[in-house]
């Protein structure tokens, strides 16, 4: 039986190019003691992924050249030498970027493949709904009334804030996209009061017109001109979640960062950044509250699916272009 396997080749300098990676076929893995063998039946790929791509001490660490790559995976457990974990059990864990992964069992999770599709487990029941309930409810502290601005809103994240927002008593939602399509979406779907595309002038202004009042929260997933311009409309007292800043990922020098930082003085505004690794205590509450708004259909979400472990990388770079709608998943 052979594993097909992404490797990393070369670290990329901007945006990745393809051949600074490999498919590579390797031989099915054997599961040692305490450990089961997987056939994933989904790959996730995310933005985070960028960095571990570079050689730079980060939060998590680089990925090794010539090694296969990590990332959020849910398959089926075909062997076990692992008690409790037994053949035909679905698991998540971070062994993705291959079809088959052997991995210690204390690794994985067991998911209920009745109670929700697969896929959710790693989208909107899994590290990205998280990111967005923790982002928004501990670092932002959101609070019933607020007015809130989510960058990146169509994505897996960003659309899940909104929601969230919404349901937990915004005063009023505003996201913005990358195209009318995906800005038609949050706000027909979503259920965003308003929505921008950012192409389509400068942020700031439209923020101005979107937020006439101003802002209380800004999740932040974007950085660059996005960050610049909340602060710039940020309430007194306004909070700032930094997610990400995929704006920058690919720039090859510094980015300036925001020339009116000087305007957190007269707001008393924060900034924080989290991880969202530092709040897997909240996953009991995240998944009770979350779980029936899914269930239910009060929160919706979106995944854009591409077939086969040759397409990973493209479903990746897919991503950093903005390709995606909701969650980017790999299906295998």
């Amino acid at each position: 039986m052979i594993n097909r396997e992404w490797h990393l080749q070369s670290r990329p300098v901007g945006w990745p190019k393809p051949e600074d990676f490999a498919l590579v076929e390797a031989p099915v893995p054997t599961p040692g003691e305490g450990q089961i063998l997987v056939r994933n039946k989904y790959l996730s790929v995310d933005p985070y992924m960028r960095g571990r791509m570079s050689a730079a001490k980060s939060y998590a660490a680089p990925y090794e050249l010539g090694k296969v790559m990590q990332g959020g995976a849910v398959g089926e457990v075909v062997a076990s030498n692992a008690e409790g974990v037994s053949v035909g059990d679905h698991v998540l864990h971070f062994f993705g970027w291959r079809e088959y992964a052997a991995l210690d069992a204390q690794h994985a999770v067991k998911v209920d493949a009745s109670a929700a599709p697969l896929s959710t487990y790693l989208g909107v029941l899994g590290m990205t709904g998280l990111t967005a309930y923790a982002g928004l409810l501990r670092t932002a502290s959101f609070k019933e009334g607020d007015v809130v601005f989510v960058s990146g809103a169509a994505g897996a994240v960003g659309s899940q804030v909104g929601q969230i927002a919404r349901l937990k008593g915004a005063s009023r939602v505003i996201g913005s996209a990358g195209s009318d399509e995906k800005v038609k979406l949050l706000v027909e779907e979503y259920g965003f009061d308003a929505a921008f595309n950012y192409k389509n002038g400068p942020v700031a202004e439209q923020l101005r017109e979107a937020a006439p009042d101003g802002i209380d929260v800004y999740f932040d997933n974007v950085g660059g001109d996005h960050l610049e311009a909340a602060i710039g409309s940020l309430n007194q007292g306004g909070r700032i979640a930094v997610c990400g800043m995929i704006s920058v990922y690919n720039n090859t020098e510094p980015a300036p960062g925001p020339r009116n930082l000087a305007r957190l003085i007269q707001t008393r505004g924060r900034i924080e950044g989290f991880l969202v690794g530092d709040h897997y205590d909240l996953q009991p509450q995240f998944v009770q509250e979350v779980g029936p708004w899914v269930a239910s259909g009060a929160l919706k979400y979106r995944e854009t699916v591409v077939e086969g472990i040759e397409n990973n990388l493209e479903a990746f770079l897919g991503v950093l272009r903005g390709d995606n709608t909701g969650k980017m998943i790999v299906k295998l």
